[in-house]
């Protein structure tokens, strides 16, 4: 996904948290070999960069303080059993209730996962071609082809792996108590609809496209062809057969229900504590990493052939295999990391993240849950559990060599710099340098005299700019194929 300024933000001015703690809502106590790695998971996180000659302590407290990250739930699988799930924080920061494996988060995207699942049940029972035009199965809206779609039919198959050249690549949700649209007017952005009308944008089947637009439409198809709700159908034909006996797509989920709170990267909760998303195929689903564990089991017992409670081995195979895309399947991405292949998917909703890994081989996974809008610390996560439990080369940091700059050189540097509304401080305490805003400070790491790069800014390079005269002008960041520049301010 392509980054914009608005998110250069939370790459290079990250948010410290203080003053919460940490609390840790133990459900279960296990077996000391297992509490061990428990231990070993919290206590070394995983960055993206190990600097020669020096070992950083990166630990789960220490990073949920520095991220703002008020609650966290981790499930881990391993030889097709959950291993262990443990609950971390806190599910509402004001009302102090603790996170435990039983409290529900919203998934985000990992919704569409599931979706997958659902919609190839009806595949299998004959009442679904993946290849057929979606229009012969919707019957409450149909899809508006237009020229870009260059005379060519959009199939079950393009939805699911974004393949369908279609707009809109997420949704926001509606605040609780805000009017609901309906499907309709999400799929054509009519009021009070707050995304764009879903549409083509180019041709299907010519390339990937993200679209939760796309898996809308998926949702409304479910319900023309089964004549049951959305919710209901996953419930009874997805979630219950599958043993998520906690999970839910209903929006919002039934009173009882133990919900974490929705919270914004500077650690406070979102007004209403959630928000409520009717494209529920694409974002709505309620669970917890112990359900989401217990499909990633299903997926691989059925891979194999030793279980079939919702899908069959060949259906569970034809999920799992990239449509067009080296990575997108139906509903899933498929990626190699190491010695080994996984299946995953990521989800972001409002003040919420997530994250699942299953191997396709040998029963290991993983999934991470937070209520939060803060990214970076799901992968920190996630590279300690594969550093424990030995994922052959999962987890790759870059190796970097840090140098030492002159003082003379490093006072160059201090000073105040700005982009937009952006303006940060570089100043020195003792030997060491520090980018700092509002009080907020990361220390700068060198691998040569202008350049350098920032622990809590996963792949981000930085670089000193300098005149024809040898004066510093400004800092440069570079993230991918963005880039930025802060000036400095004489």
């Amino acid at each position: 996904m392509k980054t914009t300024f608005s998110t250069c933000r939370a790459l290079l001015f990250l948010l410290f948290y203080s003053g919460h703690g940490f609390v840790l809502a133990q459900d279960i106590q296990y077996a000391p070999d297992i509490e061990k790695k428990i231990k070993e998971v919290e206590n070394n996180l995983g960055l993206w960069v190990q600097i020669e000659g020096a070992k950083i302590d990166a630990t789960l407290q220490d990073r949920m303080a520095f991220h703002k990250v008020n609650g966290v739930s981790i499930a881990v699988v391993k030889n097709y059993k959950i291993e262990w799930a443990r609950g971390f924080g806190w599910a509402d920061i004001n009302t102090k209730q603790p996170v435990t494996t039983a409290t529900l988060f919203q998934a985000g995207s990992i919704s569409k996962s599931l979706n997958g699942v659902g919609v190839l049940k009806l595949v299998q029972e004959g009442k679904l071609d993946l290849s057929a035009d979606i229009n012969d199965y919707l019957k409450s809206w149909k899809f508006p082809y237009n020229e870009l779609s260059k005379g060519k039919k959009i199939s079950t198959a393009n939805l699911l792996s974004h393949t369908a050249g279609l707009t809109i690549h997420g949704f926001p949700g509606y605040e609780v108590g805000k009017p609901l649209p309906t499907y309709a007017q999400i799929l054509d952005g009519a009021k009070p609809a707050n995304t764009s009308a879903v549409r083509s944008a180019f041709e299907p089947g010519l390339k990937f496209q993200y679209s939760g637009g796309g898996t809308t439409i998926s949702q409304v198809m479910v319900e023309d062809i089964t004549g049951q709700p959305y919710d209901v159908y996953m419930w009874e034909n997805v979630l219950k057969p599958m043993g998520m006996l906690s999970s839910s797509y209903t929006q919002p989920p039934a009173s009882g229900k133990p919900l974490a709170t929705a919270h914004n990267n500077k650690g406070k909760a979102i007004k209403g504590n959630y928000h409520l998303y009717p494209e529920q195929a694409a974002a709505g689903l309620w669970t917890n990493p112990s359900d989401l564990a217990s499909y990633i089991i299903e997926t691989q017992l059925a891979l194999e052939g030793k279980s079939s409670k919702v899908l069959s081995e060949s259906m569970t195979k034809l999920r799992l295999t990239p449509f067009i895309d080296k990575s997108s399947a139906l509903g899933v991405f498929v990626d190699q990391r190491g010695e080994q292949t996984y299946f995953q998917h990521g989800g972001v909703d409002e003040g919420f993240v997530a994250q699942y890994y299953g191997s396709i081989e040998g029963g290991n996974g993983v999934v991470v849950m937070a209520n939060t809008a803060t990214t970076s610390i799901i992968p920190e996560i996630i590279n300690s559990v594969a550093k424990v439990y030995d994922w052959k080369g999962f987890y790759n940091p870059q190796r970097k060599k840090v140098v030492e700059v002159a003082d003379a050189l490093l006072n160059t540097y201090l000073g105040d710099y700005k982009l937009g509304d952006v303006r940060v401080s570089i100043k020195k305490e003792g030997k060491d340098v520090y980018v700092i805003q509002d009080g907020r400070k990361m220390k700068l790491y060198f691998n040569s005299d202008t350049d350098f790069f920032i622990l809590e800014v996963p792949r981000g390079e930085f670089s000193f700019l300098k005149d024809s005269e040898n004066k510093i002008t400004g800092i440069q960041q570079t993230q991918g194929s963005d880039s930025f520049k802060l000036m400095k301010v004489l």
